[in-house]
C-alpha cells in the first residue's frame, strides 16, 4: 500500500521506536469542601494504547480538551501517569527516576504550538538552539556548539548571520523554525509537534509543514503531529489517531481513515472539512454532532461519545467498547460501526 505523503517502506514499519499500553492520566480535582473537601478523578487520558514506528509520522486529532496534549506530555513525561506504561526502545520509562529520564529524553524532544513564548526572550538565537548542547554534550566548547547551531539553522531555512539576533526580531514562522532547530540539534529520534502551525498564517503553515516533511524524510526522525486542522494532517501523516475524551475512537492508516472513516465521530469531523468551491460545498452532505463534549470529571457510562453519537443505544451506555480491528490495520472503539 502506498502511504501518504510519502512511501514508508516495510523497514520502517519493523522497528518500534514508542510503544504506550492502557495509557491513564487522571487529575485530582476538588468537588466539595474547602479543607477536607471531596476529590474525584478528571480523566483527561483514559486507556489509550498505540505505537510510534522508526520514521514515521502518526497524526494526532481531536477537538480541544480531549486529551491530546496531555498526551503529548505525559509521553515525555513531563506530566507524571496514573497507569499503564510508555515503553522507548523496549523500555518502560514511567518506572525510571530523574537520571535515567535525562539521558532518554534527548532522543525525545518537542515542537510547541506558540512559536514566540516557547522561546526564552532574553536569548539570542544561538543560545537557545545550543543551549541543548550544554545539558546534553557539556565536553563541546563555544566554538563548537555555534558551529551546531549554525548548521541547524541553515537545515531549517534560516541564515546563519541572524545567530545574535533576538526572538522578538523574528516572524512567527520564522521562531517556530527556531523551535525546530532546537528541538533537532541533538539529532532525536522522535519530535512531537504540539499543533505547531496553528498559531501561523496559511502560507507560513505550508512552509513549516514541507520543512518537517524535508527534515523527516532525510533524517528519518518519527514525528507525533498533533492539529485539529485534518487538510493538514491528512497530508503529513502516515497514520491517523482519533481522540475523543481521553480514549481513542479510531486509528488507520491516513489515506485508509480518509476514504473509509467507520466511526461516527470521525465521519463527524470529516465532513467538517471546508471545499473551496462554493458549489461543491453548498452540495455537501454535513454529518452534525449534536451537544457539547460532556465534562471529563462526569463522562457518560459505556461509550463516552453515546450521547452526541446519532446510532447509540442501550448496549453503548452499558458497555465500553474496545479498540477493535474492523480490517488490516483499521482499528475502530465502536459497537455499531457498520
Amino acid at each position: 500500500m502506498d502511504v501518504s505523503p510519502y512511501s514508508r517502506g516495510e523497514e520502517h514499519m519493523n522497528k518500534i521506536l514508542l510503544e504506550v499500553n492502557d495509557l491513564n492520566v487522571f487529575f485530582p480535582v476538588k468537588t466539595k469542601g474547602f479543607l477536607f473537601g471531596e476529590y474525584t478523578d478528571l480523566k483527561a487520558i483514559d486507556g489509550v494504547s498505540f505505537k510510534i514506528y522508526e520514521s514515521e509520522t502518526l497524526g494526532l486529532v481531536g477537538e480541544s480538551g480531549c486529551g491530546k496534549s496531555t498526551l503529548a506530555r505525559s509521553i515525555l513525561r513531563l506530566i507524571n501517569v496514573s497507569n499503564g506504561s510508555i515503553s522507548w526502545l523496549g523500555s518502560d520509562i514511567t518506572i525510571k527516576e530523574k537520571k535515567e529520564l535525562n539521558s532518554i529524553r534527548k532522543d525525545l524532544q518537542i515542537v510547541f504550538q506558540d512559536p514566540l513564548a516557547s522561546l526564552n526572550p532574553r536569548m539570542t538565537v544561538g543560545e537557545i538552539i545550543s543551549e541543548p548542547l550544554i545539558n546534553y554534550n557539556p565536553n563541546l566548547n563555544k566554538d563548537e556548539r555555534r558551529f551546531i547551531a549554525e548548521g541547524a539553522m541553515e537545515k531549517v531555512g534560516l541564515s546563519h548571520s541572524a545567530i545574535n539576533r533576538y526572538p522578538h526580531e523574528f516572524s512567527g514562522g520564522q521562531c517556530q523554525r527556531i523551535g525546530i532547530a532546537r528541538a533537532m540539534v541533538l539529532k532525536p529520534k522522535l519530535i512531537i509537534c504540539d499543533e505547531p502551525v496553528s498559531a501561523l498564517d496559511v502560507s507560513i503553515q505550508a512552509q513549516v509543514i514541507n520543512l518537517l516533511m524535508k527534515i523527516q524524510k532525510k533524517e528519518k526522525i518519527a514525528l507525533l503531529f498533533i492539529s485539529h486542522d485534518l487538510a493538514v494532517v491528512k497530508h503529513i501523516s502516515h497514520r491517523i489517531m482519533v481522540l475523543y475524551l481521553g480514549k481513542i475512537m479510531e486509528l488507520a492508516d491516513s489515506n485508509e481513515i480518509y476514504k473509509n472513516p467507520l466511526h461516527p465521530y470521525t465521519k463527524a469531523l470529516l465532513s467538517a472539512i471546508p471545499i473551496p468551491d462554493p458549489v461543491e460545498e453548498s452540495k455537501k452532505n454535513r454529518e452534525i454532532i449534536i451537544g457539547e463534549p460532556p465534562s471529563p470529571l462526569s463522562p457518560p457510562s459505556g461509550c463516552v461519545f453515546r450521547n452526541r453519537c446519532s446510532k447509540s443505544n442501550k448496549t453503548c451506555s452499558l458497555e465500553i467498547p474496545t479498540l477493535q480491528e474492523a480490517s488490516p490495520d483499521h482499528y475502530i472503539a465502536c459497537h455499531y460501526w457498520i
